[in-house]
């Protein structure tokens, strides 16, 4: 799990990736994300509609930290020259990969012929990739899910279409859009997916820790393993998905760790957009610890991070050394004047 692998000419550092998340993956998620072992990160899925327009809360997304390095963003659309410019743009902003989002079964994205209903038509789905391949000079992948509905295996006719246009790796998560969340991912797809393609492939789905991982590896051949709901709010899975090694941290471990992240939010997007979004972390962080409930009802209903804050420290003070540990470290950063203080949208689709 911590052997590199390549997307054309991008080393990725460990066979732990995580997921482009609608809502999540802003930049302090996938900060903390390459802190605790993901080999490479991926921004939640960018309009490229909104990049064209010049929408100011769409190009909130580009801003990226020098510690994100490899990052991929994820873009989505449904024109070709539209997608071609995005991805030119995310590159100019730093990005090392640009991935193509065919899976997002969410109905607002795929009743523009963007997302999952890609799936549908593998002539515009070929059209969309090749103009971002001709568009950038960095690797291009693309997310898909199996099909748009239960059953399919159109994932398993494009993957090699994708690839013979120059799509540098794939990722599939076999569920159908149309599943949504419900089921279970059924990696015997993925396998077939290897078989059929040179580019490398990563298995997406149910992957919750290193036993998991390892096993749809070994199973599969992909060359990693994404991680999505299964990092939200547990860090410390991407650690153990890495070395094997099991974790439980203390209380203390999981406040200050969420402190640490609540304080990167709100230098990235601000105070006011920080309460909202933080919300649904809370009730991820907290689950499973001694009197969550009772301390969840208390974060969600603060009228300010600070004060959010105060009732985590007051409830775990024994986490007060360890926040203190890294507030120094994150200051140690090597930020630039746009890294931080940023003023990001949340979603562009109503994620959070």
């Amino acid at each position: 799990m911590t052997t590199s692998w390549w997307i054309g000419g991008v080393e990725i550092p460990t066979r732990i990736v995580l997921a482009p998340m609608a809502g999540v993956s802003v930049q302090a998620f996938r900060r903390q994300g390459r802190r605790f072992g993901a080999g490479l990160v991926c921004s939640e899925m960018v309009s490229a509609c909104g990049l064209s327009y010049g929408n100011e809360r769409t190009l909130g997304y580009l801003r990226i930290a020098r510690d994100e390095h490899p990052l991929a963003v994820q873009i989505f659309g449904s024109q070709p020259e539209l997608l071609a410019e995005a991805a030119q743009m995310v590159v100019d902003a730093g990005a090392d990969i640009v991935d193509i989002n065919f899976g997002c079964p969410v109905r607002k994205v795929t009743k523009t012929g963007a997302g999952a209903s890609a799936l549908e038509d593998h002539d515009l789905a070929c059209r969309l990739a090749g103009a971002v391949v001709e568009a950038v000079d960095v690797p291009v992948t693309v997310k898909m899910r199996r099909g748009v509905r239960n059953g399919s295996r159109t994932a398993l006719d494009l993957g090699p279409k994708l690839e013979a246009i120059g799509v540098a790796a794939l990722t599939l998560h076999p569920r159908s859009a149309q599943q949504m969340y419900t089921g279970f991912a059924d990696h015997s797809l993925t396998a077939e997916l290897v078989s059929r393609v040179a580019v490398p492939v990563m298995a997406s789905g149910d992957i919750v820790d290193h036993s998991v991982a390892t096993r749809v590896l070994a199973d599969t051949g992909a060359a990693a393993v994404m991680i999505g709901r299964g990092a939200q709010g547990r860090p410390w899975a991407l650690r153990e998905m890495a070395h094997g090694r099991r974790h439980e941290p203390q209380r203390a471990e999981v406040v200050a760790e969420l402190v640490r992240f609540m304080r990167e939010v709100v230098r990235e997007m601000g105070e006011e957009r920080a309460v909202g979004f933080l919300r649904k972390f809370y009730g991820w962080y907290l689950r499973g610890l001694e009197g969550a409930k009772e301390l969840r009802v208390l974060l969600t209903g603060a009228p300010s991070v600070e004060l959010a804050e105060a009732c985590l420290l007051d409830a775990c003070p024994e986490a007060l050394p360890l926040v203190a540990a890294a507030e120094a470290e994150t200051d140690a950063l090597p930020d630039t004047a746009t890294d931080r203080l940023l003023d990001l949208p949340i979603s562009v689709y109503g994620g959070g």
